[in-house]
């Protein structure tokens, strides 16, 4: 089978589609790439890329075919101009780049913008194969959540776009399964199916020396890692460390960047907090190491209605890290949480309820923490292991696309 992978973010971009696309190409599905020169989260075109000009290359023996884009910039205008860049960009010049290449199916891998799927249903209709859509965020829900936008007229022209991409696929997967009411209202007949989010299934464990991090080497560190955004709502966890920074062995560190990166970092030094530390961002294959060094993993989540479905991408990773989880949220991924036995849940935005969740893991014996780790472990391996979840995407692959086949 051969696949085309659509999806706006990519290497050296940080996100789970690098690692799918690794996994698919290992289980012996012919994968090819279509995305942008990366920006993200920087705004900036990162460095031996240029924003202009079609560029090919290989990612672990896969074919990566880029298009020109706009850079997402600083502000909300260029963000926008991106999104709109990337599409147009792959109808135009990734239609040029991909047009002796035949596929049997297309993926597309669908954060923000989903729009981006609009691209993805345009390859499936010329290369007349069936089109799976990934769904990470939900539009346009999140983005009256964030409020990027507030426009009634706007939001409602959005909806109206997103149910046209849903119901011109012929599969839909979305990520937790509090989307599957919300998503079905506008999907029409296409099917919808619960396909989590996955992390690369290695075993927890102690770095070694090589993999060292000085900024995690105190009595208890507490991590947070991924972007820094509004929908995270990371001022709870300011306020949390304000509580806390009288207990001499604490530390919040925050490991990442995003949108609220500065004013995080402008906020923590004028309110003194010596306490929490920003060491920027690390390479994903760095993670497992850095997760490893932390005495508690902390995910945090604004109070909507919207983010109460969503399962955050890192509870899967921290899960496979085998540490202590402390969530900060409200919902789907709470439940996580609280069903693995992981760790400790407190309701979003609950910034003194976080602290006495840290206080609380910090006071109780290492025994115990790392019981709660090993449960955590047990449950990602039953439920998020990559072997299994590569699986169970190649199972729908092949059903979708010998449905296809019948009805031709």
């Amino acid at each position: 089978m051969r696949a085309l992978v659509l999806s706006q973010y990519f290497w050296p971009e940080n996100f789970r589609i690098n690692e799918l696309v690794t996994a698919l190409d290992a289980k012996g599905i012919g994968v090819e790439v279509l995305t942008g020169k990366p920006n993200y989260p920087s705004g900036i075109v990162s460095d031996g890329f240029r924003s202009w000009g079609l560029s090919r290359e290989f990612f672990n023996g896969v074919e990566v075919h880029r298009v020109p884009l706009i850079p997402r910039g600083k502000s909300s205008f260029q963000l926008l101009l991106n999104y709109l860049s990337f599409i147009c960009s792959s109808l135009i010049f990734g239609t040029w780049s991909l047009r002796k290449r035949q596929f049997d199916i297309v993926f597309i891998f669908a954060p923000s913008p989903i729009l981006q799927a609009i691209a993805g249903i345009w390859f499936g209709w010329i290369k007349k194969c069936p089109t799976v859509l990934w769904v990470q965020d939900l539009w346009p829900d999140s983005l009256s959540a964030t409020g990027r936008v507030t426009c009634p007229f706007v939001l409602k022209a959005v909806g109206r776009i997103v149910g046209w991409i849903y119901k011109k696929v012929d599969l839909l997967l979305v990520q937790s399964p509090g989307f599957i009411s919300k998503v079905s209202s506008r999907a029409g007949k296409t099917p919808i199916v619960y396909y989590p989010n996955f992390f690369i299934n290695e075993a927890p464990g102690s770095p070694t020396e090589s993999t060292f991090y000085s900024f995690l080497d105190c009595d208890f560190p507490v991590v947070f890692a991924g972007n820094l955004g509004a929908a995270q709502s990371l001022e709870v966890m300011l306020e949390a460390a304000a509580l806390l920074k009288n207990i001499e062995g604490i530390r919040f560190v925050i490991i990442g960047d995003g949108s609220r990166r500065d004013w995080l970092v402008d906020q923590t030094e004028k309110r003194g907090l010596n306490n929490v530390i920003f060491p920027g961002s690390y390479p994903i294959e760095a993670m497992p190491a850095l997760l490893a060094r932390a005495a508690v993993l902390l995910v945090t989540l604004a109070d909507k209605e919207i983010f109460r479905l969503t399962i955050p991408s890192k509870i899967q990773a921290y899960l496979a890290a085998g540490r202590p989880i402390v969530a900060c949220l409200s919902g789907a991924g709470a439940d996580i949480v609280r069903e693995s036995g992981a760790g400790l849940t407190v309701l979003a935005e609950d910034a003194r309820g976080l602290a006495d969740a840290v206080e609380a893991l910090y006071r109780s014996p290492e025994g115990e923490r790392a019981e709660m780790g090993l449960r955590g472990r047990k449950y990602f391996e039953k439920n998020f292991s990559q072997e299994k979840l590569v699986d169970e995407l190649i199972g729908y692959f092949n059903q979708i696309a010998s449905q296809q086949g019948r009805e031709r």
